[in-house]
Formats: C-alpha cells, structure tokens, sequence
C-alpha cells in the first residue's frame, strides 16, 4: 500500500536502517481535510516540459516508421473476468458515490479492492472499525457491496491477518457470502505482511510474537482452512515479495531461506492464487514507464516458485498484482502510458488481476509534467485537495491514468484472446488482442515525448479486410479517449505520449473448429515433453498442431491428429511456452489454446555435476556458490564452465576462487589453478563464488557446461 513517497533506500535498494516505509496506514492529509469540491484549474495546457527522454534523444528516435508484428497464432491467455481492477479505501468517503461507480464502469473495471491496502490488517469488519487509522463515512462493507453490484464487477477481499483472526475472517466469509450471498470470491491473507518489521522496513501491523515469513505461512493455512470450511468455493491469495524489489531474496533472523521460499514450501498445496505488488519507482514517471519491461521476468519467476512447490498443482495457482502504480508524477501522462502497458504486460505474462492503487488518495507536492500540473497523488480521480494554494481539479476529474485504463476497453474485454505482438523500437511498445466477435485489436502506446511514429503493421494467422480500421487514441489535445480518423494509405500515425488502438475485421470466415483445451505436460525430460490437450467444445479438429513462442514469431514443433504429442530435440535445462491450435477439415486453423510454460530437465547420465547456491541476496543484488564436482570415470585436469543468466538484468560483478568474466548474459569460468583437478567418480569438487547484481527477478541458471559437457544439475 502507498499513501506518500517511500523512504529513500540504502546501500543496494535496501531501506536505512531502523526506517520503514513513510507509507504508514493514514491517506494524505489533504485528502481528510479537504475533500469539498474546488474550482478546477485553468484546462489551457502550456507548451510540454522537457523530460528526461528529451536529452536521450537519438538518431533513432527520430525514424518515422516502426515495424510492428502481430501473430494471431500465438495466444498469450484469455483476458480473465478479474483482469482489471482498482483499490479503494476507508478514508475515502466518495468511494461509493454514483459518480465514481459510473466512471470506473465505463473505464471496464471489473474488481475492486477493500478496505485498503495496509488497512486490511487493522480492519474489523463487524464494527466497522481501524483502529490507528481513519474511516470515513458511508464506507461500510455492505456499501461499498452496493458499489460493486452497482458496477457488475466482484469484490477482492483483504481478511485482517495483522490485527485479526482466523475466525474473524470465517464469520466474514458466512457474512459476505451466506448470509448476504454476495458471492465474494477472492480472498487475501493480510496485505504486506513483509513489512511488519521482520526484515528491518516496518509499516505493516502485525500483532504476531513470530512476525517470520514461517509464521505467517501457518497462519495462511488455518485461514484457509477456516474460511473455505464456510464457503469452499472462495479463492485463498497468500502475499509474496516480488522478485527483484525489496525484501526479495533477504533471510531473516532466524529463517533458513527468504519469505517467497518459506512461504510457498508450506501453503502451496492449499492456495489458489499468490499475490505481488509493483511500485517500479524511478526519478519520472518516465523511468517508470521503462521499467515495465522488468515485469515479464518477475511474474516468470513467480510462476518458477509456484511450479517448484506446487508440482502437478501449480497450474491451479494463479497470479494476482493487486497494487500497481509508478510510484512518481503519478497523475502525469506518461504515467497513464504507464498504466495501460502495465496492465497489459502483467496480463499477457500469466497474471489475472491487476489493480491500481487507488481510485482516490490526495495531492503530496506540486510540479510540472508535460505541461500538465502533477500533484504527485496516487488517485485515479481528483479527490480535491490542495498542497498550500494550490489545489486539485474538482473532486472525481479523471487523471492521466484513468484514461490509461479506459483505453483498454478499445483493446480488449474478459474472454478475448491475448496474442503475441512485438515492434523494433524500444519507444514503442504494442500489445494485440483477438475478440470474441472476430475482429482484432493492437494498441500500440509512443512513449516519446517529441517524435510521432507512422505504424507498419505486418499480421501473421490473420488476414484484415481492405476497410479502413477503426481507430481511438488517447493523446494530447483529446479529454476522453477518442475515436479518431484512420490515417489515409493504410499506416497509423502515432502521436507523441500517446495510447492508439487500431481494431480490424478478418477477411475471412474463421475456423469451424475452436481452440484446443489447455495443454499440459504429461511426461518431461532433458530432450523431450510430452504434451496433451482436451479436444475442442466447438467443432470437429482433424489435425492439432503445436507451436512454440518465439516473441511474436512461432516455429512449428509437432503435428498429431490425437490430443497429445511429443516434442524433441529439446535442449537439457531449457524453457520453452507453447499453444496448441487445431485444424479444421478445410485446413483453416482455429485460435490458439492457452499458453503452456515449462522446462525441460538437466541430463541425468551427465559425467559433471554442478549445485548453484544463492547465499544471500538484498533485491537488486546477492552472493552465489557454485560447487562443480567431476562425477565420470576420467580425471579433469584444467576446466571451463560456461552458463547463461535467464534474466538480462543478471550480472557477475566480482568472483573469488575461480576466474569469471560475463559478455551479455553469457558468463565464462575457468579454473584458478589451485583447483583445476578434479578427481573421478566425486573425489574433489571445485568451488567459487559470485557477486552479482540484479535489475528485476534473480532466477538460477539452468544450464551448465562443463568442458563443452552439459552437466546435471543439484
């Protein structure tokens, strides 16, 4: 939850010590004290400012035309009725307001979340009380269930785990869903419960003696438990700390590994999803806005932690970023670029819910974006406060970000199909989705503040019609998103710091068979996985076939005319994330099934052996041992590793006991001459150590080679 900045952080991202998060559980004061409606400010905006992008200008950035690739073949997900949502809160006493509801309507919002990040675990809902904190009027559960019925979206519920109790959130449950048959279906254990102090950074209340990540895993358990004995048809959420940010990767006093580790390992078996939070932060809201690219590499590691402790189960376990914002210029627009791809990567990348924080929160500091005046305020809305004389537009105006949102609704809606979309220029990011009436839709968001961009867009598994598209566009000049003109000759222009949504109409009639069933593993080695799928609920598929993502690329890895298929020549200790598509009798392919991640196995007969150990870690960097132990019948006099890092933002920074040099995520070892001998059959092991760093997720290297020999792993 985040109500004002954060601290500034120590060495290596880490908070200073004995401070916590000036988050606190209290909104900003301008927001208690001021939330009459003020006059709205002069809407005449002055010539943008300059901003960071502008000095990092280049030659590239001034080429007219990106090329944008889009491939209808290659599913990413389904859009899930969760999938966009927003957090509200008890100090807001326009929560409920008609207004409000009406607005985050048309903006598609379709969950929303209470009482209020940090608030959760203060919370009791039978009295309507937070203590430490301030509930405004007309918030009461039961109006803010008015809301969400009002606005045909669902309810995510935060159960007070700090200051309450398993039963507490049992009678809650028997409230909500029996007695009131609310039918409220998601359910979290407590908010950040990281930050209760464990780890050195405390905002989070939590009245536990054992404030530890192995407590707090107990205690998930028994609330499940309790809460499904009244209702076992609610989803259980459990928080985990997000890869790569702050305390990912730190062991506590007395723990044998970190919080997502110790977490998972004990409630795997009994939750339905895992929670994350995003506040990638930066010096503008530009930085921000290129730190969404850390995104898909942080929900892949969630998914590789859920998949270690869950096994067969895992894909049962969903993904929820139920707090999400820049965390800087937040009513800026490049912030509202910052939303729209935001929600979309999280989406595309396995999540099911993402929701803003918050829909109202107050003004902390005025400044200047892009012209526009920034009130660095963390609300969707205006919520009229004012920071000395100067005060907010009247209460309920939209910021950037809103609009950010809505334009979503022009892009894609629940049960419409994510596919693979890419473009060559890092200004440009796209995202495409195939409706459920046929049509196709890619927005493609210009982060450049000062070049416009004409759009090339090249389609695979899809065949427009010559019509010209429809087109809406959030941009400067334009209060609402907008339909606009298709630019005449077929190529979109995109208009600095803007969100276009291109929507066409397929040439052809679509398949007369349906897409595959969610494809499974079955049986997965070093070289090869078998795959199975259910057949179609639509039509009659006589052949599938099964394609592997290459970004916005496929390559074909196997035909079957069953429901199952092996796939081969797989490298040892790779990943791979496939769809499976069917053709129908007049060879037309169907959409794509869900997407399948997994990973093929290291070689169990290899002559090497190597253990990858992370020792320590604080965020944004860790220490690693490496053991590497000769397991064949034949010395090794002399030797060389070579591994890969998953992640691009991994980087060896200094060594010891071996010598290790790095070129892009390739890293090179050899040996220091004191342990260049290894004896046969585990007689001697060599073993060096690493210092790396880390911008975003820090996964363990999968595959080794050890003189060329690729190794099994431990």
């Amino acid at each position: 939850m985040r109500l004002a900045h954060l601290p500034a952080t120590g060495p290596l991202g880490r908070p200073p010590r004995g401070a916590g998060r000036t988050t606190g559980r209290r909104p900003a004061a301008a927001l208690v004290c001021a939330l009459a409606t003020v006059a709205a400010l002069a809407t005449a905006p002055p010539a943008p400012a300059a901003t960071g992008r502008t000095a990092a200008a280049t030659a590239a950035d001034e080429a007219s035309t990106v090329e944008v690739s889009v491939n209808a073949g290659v599913g990413l997900g389904t859009i899930d009725k969760a999938a966009f949502g927003v957090n509200h809160a008890l100090w807001d006493s326009q929560m409920n307001d008609p207004e409000v509801t009406g607005l985050l309507s048309e903006a598609g919002v379709g969950v929303m979340r209470y009482p209020g990040g940090s608030y959760g675990d203060i919370y009791h809902w039978k009295n309507h009380t937070a203590p430490g904190g301030y509930v405004a009027p007309g918030t009461t559960f039961d109006e803010f269930m008015g809301s969400v019925r009002a606005s045909d979206s669902q309810p995510m519920i935060i159960a007070n785990y700090g200051t309450g109790t398993p039963q507490e959130a049992a009678d809650w449950v028997r409230y909500a869903n029996v007695t009131r048959e609310y039918g409220a279906k998601y359910w979290e254990i407590g908010n950040e419960i990281y930050g209760n102090g464990h780890y050195g950074g405390g905002w989070e209340a939590d009245d536990h003696p054992d404030k530890s990540p192995r407590e707090y895993a107990r205690n998930v358990v028994a609330y499940a438990e309790a809460m499904k004995a009244v209702d076992p048809t609610i989803k259980i959420g459990a928080v985990l700390t997000t890869p790569g940010d702050w305390p990912d990767g730190i062991v506590g006093p007395g723990d044998s590994a970190d919080w997502n580790h110790t977490v998972l390992s004990a409630v795997a078996g009994t939750i339905d999803f895992a929670i994350v939070h995003s506040y990638p932060g930066g010096a503008t809201a530009d930085e921000a806005l290129d730190r969404t690219a850390r995104l898909p590499g942080q929900l892949r590691e969630v998914r590789r932690q859920i998949d270690r402790y869950a096994g067969e189960r895992s894909s049962k376990i969903g993904i929820a970023l139920t707090e999400v914002n820049s965390n800087v210029q937040m009513n800026s627009r490049p912030n509202g670029l910052f939303a729209a791809d935001t929600y979309m990567t999280a989406l595309e990348n396995g999540v099911f819910n993402v929701d803003w924080w918050n829909v109202h929160n107050g003004p902390t500091e005025v400044g200047t974006v892009d012209g526009d005046t920034d009130f660095n305020d963390f609300g969707l809305l205006s919520s009229g406060g004012c920071v000395g004389d100067v005060c907010q537009p009247a209460v309920n105006t939209p910021f950037h970000p809103y609009f950010g949102i809505k334009s979503l609704t022009k892009l894609g809606r629940p049960g419409d199909t994510m596919v693979a979309s890419s473009t060559d220029s890092d200004q440009v990011s796209a995202h495409a989705v195939h409706r459920a009436d046929g049509t196709l839709s890619v927005m493609l968001i210009n982060k450049d503040p000062l070049h416009s961009r004409t759009a090339d867009i090249s389609y695979a598994g899809y065949t427009p019609t010559a019509q010209a598209p429809v087109v809406h566009r959030y941009g400067r000049g334009d209060t609402d998103v907008t339909q606009v003109p298709a630019t005449a000759g077929g190529d979109q222009v995109l208009p600095p710091y803007s969100i276009t949504t291109i929507t066409v109409s397929p040439h052809a009639a679509a398949a007369s068979v349906g897409a595959p069933g969610a494809p499974k593993t079955t049986a997965v080695g070093s070289s090869t996985a078998t795959v199975s799928w259910t057949a179609p609920a639509k039509g009659k598929a006589v052949r599938y076939e099964v394609f592997e993502r290459l970004g916005a690329n496929a390559q074909l890895l196997a035909t079957s005319t069953s429901t199952s298929a092996t796939l081969h020549n797989l490298p040892p200790g790779s990943e791979h994330t496939v769809n499976v598509l069917a053709r129908d009798a007049d060879g037309r392919l169907s959409r794509p099934s869900e997407p399948l991640a997994f990973a093929t196995t290291a070689p169990r007969d290899s002559s090497c052996l190597v253990n990858y150990r992370v020792d320590s870690g604080w965020g944004n960097g860790f220490v690693a041992t490496v053991t590497v132990t000769n397991v064949g019948d034949t010395p090794v006099n002399g030797w060389t590793l070579d591994f890969t890092w998953p992640s691009t933002g991994q980087s060896v920074q200094s060594s010891w006991n071996a010598n290790v040099t790095g070129s892009g995520t390739r890293v090179h070892v050899t040996d220091n001459g004191a342990n260049a001998e290894l004896a046969p059959r585990g007689g001697s092991t060599a073993t060096f150590g690493i210092v790396g760093a880390n911008d975003g997720a820090n996964p363990t290297p999968t595959t080794f080679a050890l003189n060329g020999t690729v190794c099994r792993t431990a």
